[in-house]
């Protein structure tokens, strides 16, 4: 549960501190556990939902209002990387388009649902998301994947 908790939050103590939140939180509420889907994933929306707590306590900076963005049509599948060094090439990103491509593309949330859980509108959810893979793109370009291992 760690590497959940440390796709959002740059920081490896901060991340440790908000796993051993979030099983404290486990442990603490672990009759509300229905068993009506996987253990494991209910454990794992804890830690992303302590991750997030985490980050609006510290007042991170989730969102920034995008009103003109272009949308890429075509992506370069050119580069095979693995997900290890996506994750790497996470710690690249600022923390909203790293939080909002995390609940999103890893997490499987919509865009309606990140935007309630952040407190951000939709077209936010999108701009980040489109600059988070941008980013991503620029940084494998770049060869960053080097640089991160």
């Amino acid at each position: 549960m760690l590497g959940v908790c440390r796709r959002y939050i740059r920081n490896e103590q901060d991340a440790e501190d908000v796993m051993i939140n979030g099983f404290f939180k486990v442990f603490t509420k672990i009759e509300q556990y229905k068993e009506t889907g996987s253990f494991e994933a209910w454990i794992r929306r804890i830690m992303v939902n302590e991750s997030l707590m985490f980050l609006r306590k510290y007042n991170m900076n989730l969102s920034v209002e995008i009103n003109d963005v272009h949308i890429p049509t075509q992506t370069s599948a050119d580069a095979q990387i693995r997900e290890q060094d996506i994750l790497k090439l996470l710690d690249y990103l600022p923390v909203g388009y790293r939080t909002v491509f995390n609940l999103y593309v890893i997490e499987g949330f919509s865009h309606k649902e990140i935007a309630e859980k952040l407190g951000i509108s939709i077209n936010t959810s999108k701009s980040q998301l489109i600059k988070a893979r941008k980013k991503l793109k620029q940084l494998i370009d770049n060869d960053h994947l080097k640089v991160a291992q």
